[in-house]
C-alpha cells in the first residue's frame, strides 16, 4: 500500500544507544526478514542454531557491558576491535577464516553505539555470534531485522490559526527553537517546503552536521534543514543495496518520497499553490512551520534495518534533537528485544520526545506497535476532506468511492462492461497470505489483478474490479491498463471494512468500501450484462462525520503490557497532502511519467509527524516540561466526540470507536497548551514499571545500560503514572474482582485552583475516586489520588476477553483533565 512501508533495521548510531555493528562476511547471503512470531522466540543469550549453517552470515547487534572494559584499553572501540580480532583468529572453519580475512580488509564494525545503547553491530557467522554471546561482557545478541515504514487542510482542521495572537502557533513562534529529527527515507532538500527565508539562527544546542553523499552536498542544508545523515551499513550488509530495481543512492536524498512527505507534514514552511494534480489545492504548511529539521535516512528501497535505526538514534541524541519522529514499526515484542524501544529509552533519558506510528495493521485487535510506555504511539484518523468518485451502475444505482484520478473521463452517458474474476466468498486466512479463497489460490490471484493472471481478451475495453492485496492499489490499475482495460475498481475485502483512501490512478479508477464492493460484485454475478461508468468529482471539504478512526490504524490492547494503553492518541492520517520529490511519480510506478511537487498519502506514517509537529509547538511554549508532561497535555485534552458532539466513529463498520482504536482520543492542540494538570514520569518511574513487569536484572540492563536492583524500585504495572488507566481482571479464579490504582498529577496552571472529579463508570464496574477534590495552592504542586475499582464477575469464554470503557474527569471550571479507563475481563 502506498501509505505503509515495511522496514527492517540492521544498524544503530544513536547517541542514546551505545553499540556497534560488524560485517565479517559476505560470502553467504542470509535473509534478515523474520515473521512477527519468530522474533519472539529468540532468547536474549542467543537464539541461534548451528543447524542454520556455520558459514552463513548476517548482521547481529551486540549489547555490551562497558563497565567490564579492561583498563588496558583506552576506549571501548579498541576493546571491541580486539574482541573481534581474537574471534577472527580463533579456531573456526577454514571457510570462516577466509571470509573473515576478506572482511578484515574493509573494517571491523558496521556501527558502534555509545549514547542510547552500548555495544556494536557486525556481520558474523552463526557460530561466531554464538561464541561472542558466551562472553561475560555480552548481555545480549539481536539478529538484525527489517522493519516497516508505517498539508493544505490538516493544520486548519486541528484548529491551528497563524492569525491568532494568543494561539499555540504564535506563542511557540511556530516551533522556531525546536529541532525535530526525522527518521525515514531521507529528504528532497531543494523542495520549497524547506526554505529558510525569514527564519532565525540555528538553535545553539544543535551539534550535528550535514553529511555529503551522492547527489547531496553540504550546502543543501540551511537554517531550516539544519542537518542530514544517512545510515546504510546494515542495509548493505543484508545484500539489499543496488539490486536490479533499486533506486537507492548513498546519501540523505530521498528517492522513495516517504521521508520528504513526513518531514514537511511535521515542519514544512508555508507554500502557496500546493496541490496534487489540482486536488486539495491551497496553501500548504506543516504543523510547526519554523521548527528545524534534521534528517536521518534509515530506510531504503527494500526496507530499514534495526542496526541502522539504532545508529540513527545514537547520532540524533548526540546531535541535540528535541523530538524524534519515527514512522517505522514492526510486530510488538518485549521491550528488551526491541531495538526501537531500547534506543527510545536512551533518548528519553536525554529529555528527547519520541513520536512513532502505531502501525497500519488495523482493524485487528492487539496489532498496535511502538508500544513502550516512553514512546508516544500515534493512530490515524480522517479529516473533513474527501475526494469523491462515483461508480454508476446501468440499473441506476450510484456507488460512492474515492479517487485522485486526473485524466480523460469515460465516454459521457456510455456504460461499459464491468467484470470481476475473483470468488465472491473471500475469507481471511492468515497474515502471511492476507486474503485467500478456500481451495482457489488462482482465483485470489485473478481477483486481486496480480500481474500475469488475467486474460487480455476478457479485460480489454472493460471496467475491472480488483480486490485489495498483493500489490499496490495503483499497481492494480497499471496491470489492467496494460491489458487494455477502460477502468479499474479497487475493492476492499474482509477485514478492511469501510475505510478507503484515494489514489492517483493511471486510468479511470476508484476505491470502494467492503460493503459497496460486495454490492457491485453481487450486481456482476446476478446481471446478464453488467455495465457501469464512473464520474469523478473535485475536492470536497466540510465533510461529516469527521474525524473518524481510520480502519487501517492498528489497535490495542497492548500485546506486551496490557496495563499501558496504546495507541496513545490519534491524529490526521488519511489523504494528507505534503511535499514530494520532483523526480518521483505520485504512484511510484516506473510507467507513471507524471511529476508533482506534492502528493497525497495515508497511514499512521502521516499521523505520526502531525503529533511530532505538535510536540515541537508545545515544547516551544513550555521548554521546561518533560517529555511525559508534553505527552500528557496532548492526551488529557484530546476529544472523543466529532464536530457535531457525537462519539467518534470507527471506519471499520462506522460503529462507535473505543479506547483500543483511539487511545485517549483525537488531539486538540489549542487545549493542550494549557492543560491545567499533567501526569509526569521520570526514567526511574519507567524502570520501576519494568521491575513490576517481572524483568530480570539482565533484561533490565539491556534497556537501561546500568545495573538495577528491582527490590528497591518495584511498582505494579498498573500504577505507572500514565494519563490513561487500564486494568485486567482474571475471571478464571474465585477471588473478588477489585483493585486500587493510584495516580499523581502536577498543577501547571497559574495560581491556586481547586479540581473536582466526575466519573463515567464502565459497564459491570463501579469506580470510586479518593479524594474527590484536590486543592492546589501554587504552580508545580503535586497531589495524588486513588481509584478503587469494584467489578462484577463477567462470563468470558475460555481463551477470550471482554472490554468495557469509562472515564474520569477533573475540572476546575476552566480546564477539563480527562483520563479514559479501560477494563479487561479475561479467561486465559
Amino acid at each position: 500500500m502506498a501509505f505503509h512501508y515495511k522496514i527492517h533495521i540492521a544498524t544503530f548510531t544513536n547517541p542514546s544507544f551505545f553499540s556497534f555493528s560488524i560485517f565479517l562476511s559476505s560470502s553467504c547471503s542470509t535473509s534478515l526478514q523474520m515473521g512477527p512470531i519468530g522474533a519472539l522466540f529468540f532468547s536474549i543469550s542467543l537464539f541461534i542454531s548451528l543447524a542454520n549453517g556455520e558459514t552463513k552470515t548476517q548482521t547481529y547487534i551486540f549489547r555490551v557491558r562497558n563497565n567490564l572494559k579492561p583498563s588496558a584499553f583506552s576506549d571501548v572501540e579498541h576493546w571491541y576491535s580486539s574482541t573481534i580480532k581474537s574471534l577472527k583468529s580463533s579456531s573456526v572453519t577454514s571457510k570462516e577464516n577466509s571470509i573473515n580475512t576478506q572482511f578484515a580488509k574493509d573494517r571491523d564494525f558496521l556501527h558502534i553505539y555509545k549514547t542510547v545503547f552500548h555495544g556494536f553491530s557486525a556481520v558474523l557467522t552463526t557460530r561466531q555470534a554464538q561464541e561472542l554471546s558466551r562472553r561475560p561482557e555480552v548481555l545480549g545478541v539481536f539478529p538484525d531485522r527489517v522493519r516497516q515504514i508505517q498539508t493544505t487542510r490538516s493544520p486548519h482542521f486541528l484548529g491551528l490559526r497563524s492569525n491568532n495572537p494568543t494561539g499555540l502557533l504564535t506563542e511557540s513562534d511556530f516551533g522556531s527553537n525546536v529541532i525535530i529529527g526525522i527518521m525515514d527515507t531521507g529528504i528532497w532538500p531543494e523542495h520549497r517546503s524547506f526554505h529558510d527565508n525569514d527564519i532565525g539562527p540555528i538553535p545553539t544546542h544543535w551539534k550535528g552536521e550535514c553529511t555529503e553523499g551522492e547527489k547531496f552536498s553540504s550546502n543543501l542544508c540551511n537554517k531550516k534543514l539544519i542537518g542530514a545523515r544517512y545510515f546504510v551499513d546494515g542495509y548493505e550488509a543484508s545484500k539489499r543495496f543496488g539490486g536490479n530495481q533499486s533506486t537507492d543512492i548513498k546519501s540523505a536524498r530521498d528517492t522513495e518520497g516517504h521521508g520528504t512527505h513526513t518531514a514537511s507534514t511535521a515542519a514544512g514552511r508555508l507554500v502557496g499553490n500546493a496541490s496534487l494534480l489540482g486536488f486539495a489545492s491551497g496553501a500548504a504548511a506543516g504543523i510547526a512551520p519554523k521548527a528545524r529539521v534534521a534528517v536521518y535516512k534509515i530506510c531504503w528501497k527494500l526496507g530499514c534495518l534495526e542496526s541502522d535505526i539504532l545508529a540513527a538514534f545514537d547520532k540524533a541524541a548526540e546531535d541535540g534533537v528535541d523530538i524524534i519522529s519515527l514512522s517505522v514499526g514492526g510486530s510488538p515484542m518485549p521491550y528488551y528485544m526491541d531495538p526501537i524501544a531500547i534506543g527510545s529509552f536512551g533518548a528519553t533519558e536525554r529529555g528527547i520526545l519520541i513520536s512513532a506510528s502505531a502501525g497500519n495493521d488495523g482493524p485487528e485487535e492487539g496489532s498496535v506497535t511502538n508500544i513502550a510506555p516512553w514512546i508516544t504511539s500515534v493512530g490515524a484518523s480522517t479529516i473533513d476532506r474527501k475526494f469523491q468518485a462515483d461508480l454508476v451502475l446501468e440499473d441506476g444505482r450510484v456507488i460512492t468511492g474515492a479517487s485522485l484520478y486526473r485524466g480523460d473521463s469515460l465516454p459521457e452517458k456510455t456504460f461499459l462492461p464491468i467484470v470481476y474474476f475473483g470468488n465472491r466468498s473471500a475469507v481471511r486466512r492468515d497474515k502471511s497470505m492476507p486474503y485467500s479463497f478456500p481451495g482457489q489460490g488462482k482465483t485470489f490471484m485473478e481477483g486481486a489483478c496480480m500481474p500475469n493472471t488475467l486474460n487480455p481478451k476478457l479485460v480489454h475495453g472493460k471496467i475491472v474490479v480488483c480486490d485489495r492485496g498483493g500489490i499496490s492499489r495503483a499497481g492494480k490499475g497499471s496491470v489492467v491498463k496494460k491489458l487494455g482495460a477502460a477502468g479499474v475498481i479497487v475493492a476492499n475485502i474482509f477485514p478492511t471494512g469501510e475505510g478507503i483512501v484515494a489514489d492517483a490512478h493511471l486510468l479511470p479508477g476508484l476505491s470502494l468500501t467492503e460493503s459497496a464492493a460486495n454490492t457491485v460484485k453481487d450486481y456482476i454475478r446476478t446481471s446478464q450484462n453488467p455495465r457501469a461508468t464512473m464520474v469523478f468529482h473535485e475536492t470536497q471539504i466540510g465533510v461529516k462525520p469527521a474525524p473518524v478512526i481510520a480502519s487501517f490504524s492498528s489497535r490495542g490492547p497492548n500485546a506486551v503490557s496490557p496495563y499501558i494503553v496504546k495507541p496513545d492518541l490519534v491524529a490526521p492520517g488519511v489523504n494528507i497532502l505534503a511535499a514530494w520529490p520532483k523526480e518521483l511519480s505520485p504512484t511510484e510506478l516506473t510507467e507513471d511519467l507524471r511529476r508533482t511537487e506534492f502528493n497525497i498519502l495515508s497511514g499512521t506514517s502521516m499521523s505520526c509527524p502531525h503529533v511530532s509537529g505538535l510536540m515541537a509547538l508545545l515544547k516551544g511554549v513550555h521548554p521546561d516540561w518533560s517529555p511525559a508532561m508534553i505527552r500528557s497535555s496532548l492526551m488529557t485534552t484530546s476529544y472523543m466526540q466529532d464536530q457535531d458532539g457525537k462519539p467518534l466513529l470507527d471506519e471499520e463498520a462506522y460503529s462507535e470507536s473505543t479506547m483500543w482504536s483511539m487511545g485517549a482520543g483525537h488531539v486538540d492542540p489549542e487545549r493542550a497548551v494549557d492543560p491545567g494538570l499533567v501526569y509526569d514520569l521520570t526514567v526511574d518511574d519507567y524502570v520501576s514499571f519494568l521491575c513490576g513487569s517481572g524483568y530480570s536484572s539482565k533484561k533490565l540492563m539491556l534497556i537501561t545500560r546500568k545495573p538495577v536492583k528491582c527490590s528497591e524500585k518495584t511498582r505494579e504495572q498498573w500504577n505507572l503514572n500514565y494519563p490513561v488507566l487500564a486494568f485486567v481482571f482474571n475471571v478464571s479464579g474465585t477471588s473478588k474482582l477489585d483493585a486500587v490504582v493510584s495516580r499523581t498529577v502536577t498543577h501547571v496552571g497559574n495560581g491556586a485552583s481547586s479540581y473536582t472529579v466526575s466519573v463515567s463508570n464502565p459497564k459491570h464496574a463501579i469506580l470510586t475516586v479518593d479524594p474527590p477534590r484536590m486543592d492546589f495552592k501554587e504552580k508545580g504542586e503535586k497531589q495524588s489520588y486513588a481509584v478503587r475499582i469494584v467489578a462484577e464477575r463477567v462470563s468470558v469464554q475460555k481463551g477470550n476477553r471482554v472490554s468495557e470503557f469509562g472515564r474520569l474527569t477533573w475540572t476546575d471550571g476552566k480546564h477539563r483533565v480527562t483520563t479514559p479507563i479501560g477494563l479487561i475481563w479475561e479467561n486465559p
